[in-house]
């Protein structure tokens, strides 16, 4: 009988299924300010008093302005979805989908030139890139779905970390000479 019972309880442990998400929120918003004597604490921030907020508090733009041929190198916001909207100008963006299970697949890369009015969504955490493929200067806003999306530009924390990932490390890893590892180390 207690074998029955233990075996039963091992099996129920090894079949039981893990959820795991962010938490549901506890308000409707929280409008961070930088004021150690508010009282509501939410997700690691100090919120502004609900009866204090007002409706410029979720008024914000992020203008990006792209010189022509300038570029937003390949980066990624490890905590958010980005959605961008071009107003002015043409964009060549794209992003990189995570590495596939399978190891004989390749990484895939989504593209599309983006014109006045279109509208681009990069997922959650992927690497991507927005290019101006014309000849005048291009105009952008983005929109974040995080209050705290983070950013990694890829080259800059790879070859331009401190102290330096190993030239050893990033001449594996990119199966290049060591000089071409430290000359790419001397730009950033």
């Amino acid at each position: 009988m207690a074998i029955g019972f233990l075996l039963f309880t091992i099996l129920a442990l090894a079949s039981s299924l893990a959820y795991a998400s962010d938490p549901s929120p506890l308000q409707d918003f929280c409008v961070a300010v930088n004021d150690s004597k508010a009282t509501v604490f939410v997700n690691g921030k100090i919120c502004k008093d609900p009866k204090m907020v007002t409706a410029d508090d979720f008024f914000f733009s992020v203008r990006i302005d792209y010189a022509p041929y300038g570029l937003n190198p390949p980066h990624t916001h490890p905590r958010a979805t980005e959605v961008l909207v071009v107003v002015q100008g043409t964009l060549y963006v794209g992003f990189v989908t995570s590495n596939p299970a399978n190891p004989n697949m390749k990484n895939k890369l989504f593209t599309k030139i983006l014109y006045p009015g279109d509208v681009f969504v990069f997922p959650e955490g992927l690497i991507h890139f927005q290019f101006n493929v014309g000849k005048t200067k291009a105009v952008a806003f983005a929109g974040l779905s995080s209050q705290n999306p983070g950013v990694i530009t890829i080259a800059n924390a790879v070859f331009g970390s401190n102290p330096p990932i190993s030239s050893d490390v990033l001449t594996k890893a990119f199966q290049v000479n060591k000089n071409v590892i430290k000359h790419l180390q001397g730009q950033f």
